[in-house]
């Protein structure tokens, strides 16, 4: 490998998951990865099980605060990414009551959306593609979607009313299932708005299935704390006995692949590891939801984040 081939990436949920894996490959590849973690501790997990090479930076995603020190620190030398990977998400089904982030909003959306909005905007001057892991959940009509409450940010009242408002359309009791689904029919409409303001940069959305570890941390973490059994039994049906889910290897390899490959193509596409039946998944380009394709919503919700995001890190007077 020439040092004109060796990448700059920033990745984000790269301490567990499909991030983790994916970081093993894009440090074996050569490229120079920074990534962005909660804490020290997790900063030094995550270097053990890397290679000290790694460059960390501490965020924790759910305050906001912490994640506009991050891009300080990102920025001091002026050097660009090659690729900035919006990785990190969180779900915690099962649960009853929200959860707040550190300005009182509710967790799902604060993690899985404001901050990495926060992100893209604070590194928009040394970002020359971004990657997001969105999810097919954010469809009603897809699989995943259909089950539970679908996806439906309503007219986003939710953020009109900021901190302490359960959910982003304010019309529906909290579901923490829904909140996940609707912070990822979030992350599409960012990506929509990214393009429309960059319209020649780089940006891919995609889902990578429906990926169920057997360890006990990870993306379900959260979920099993309220359902242990049940997730475990749903874990076991899914991935052992209906051959629904995803590897987090091979996961964690197709967004490898789509850094590879989509890294010099300029403009939007969504991309989704669909199940073809059992055991089988087919990686294209796909069509998002028609709410995540709605180019005034994704501007409104950019704009009422963008608000958000400003008054939570404004120091009231």
């Amino acid at each position: 490998m020439t040092t004109a081939e060796k990448r700059r990436v920033l990745i984000t949920g790269a301490s567990s998951g499909i991030g983790l894996e994916t970081a093993k490959m894009l440090v074996s590849r050569g490229d120079a990865l920074t990534v962005v973690c909660r804490n020290a501790e997790r900063a030094d997990a995550t270097r053990a099980a890397l290679s000290d090479s790694v460059q960390t930076c501490i965020a924790d995603l759910a305050d906001l605060a912490s994640v506009a020190r991050a891009i300080e620190e990102l920025c001091c030398d002026g050097t660009p990414f090659d690729v900035v990977v919006l990785n990190a998400g969180l779900q915690y089904a099962g649960h009853g009551s929200p959860r707040w982030s550190a300005q009182g909003i509710e967790l799902t959306f604060a993690v899985n959306h404001l901050a990495h909005q926060l992100l893209v905007e604070g590194l928009k001057e040394y970002t020359r593609a971004i990657v997001i892991t969105a999810s097919e959940v954010h469809n009603p009509s897809s699989g995943g979607g259909r089950v539970g409450l679908p996806a439906g940010l309503g007219a986003m009242e939710g953020l009109h009313q900021g901190p302490g408002a359960p959910m982003v359309d304010a019309e529906s009791r909290f579901n923490a299932d829904k909140a996940y689904k609707d912070s990822k029919l979030c992350n599409l409409l960012m990506a929509q708005e990214i393009h429309r303001q960059r319209p020649g940069l780089p940006v891919v959305a995609w889902s990578p299935g429906l990926v169920i570890p057997r360890t006990s941390g990870g993306f379900f973490r959260n979920s099993r704390q309220a359902n242990p059994l049940g997730q475990a039994l749903f874990g076991f049906v899914a991935r052992d006995v209906l051959r629904l889910t995803e590897s987090v290897e091979r996961a964690g390899g197709l967004l490898v692949q789509l850094i590879n490959e989509q890294l010099h193509q300029p403009g939007f596409s969504y991309w989704s590891n669909g199940l073809l039946g059992p055991g089988r998944h087919q990686f294209k380009p796909t069509e998002p939801s028609e709410e995540a394709n709605d180019s005034d919503k994704a501007t409104m919700l950019w704009t009422l984040s963008n608000d958000l995001i400003n008054s939570a890190l404004t120091p009231s007077i």
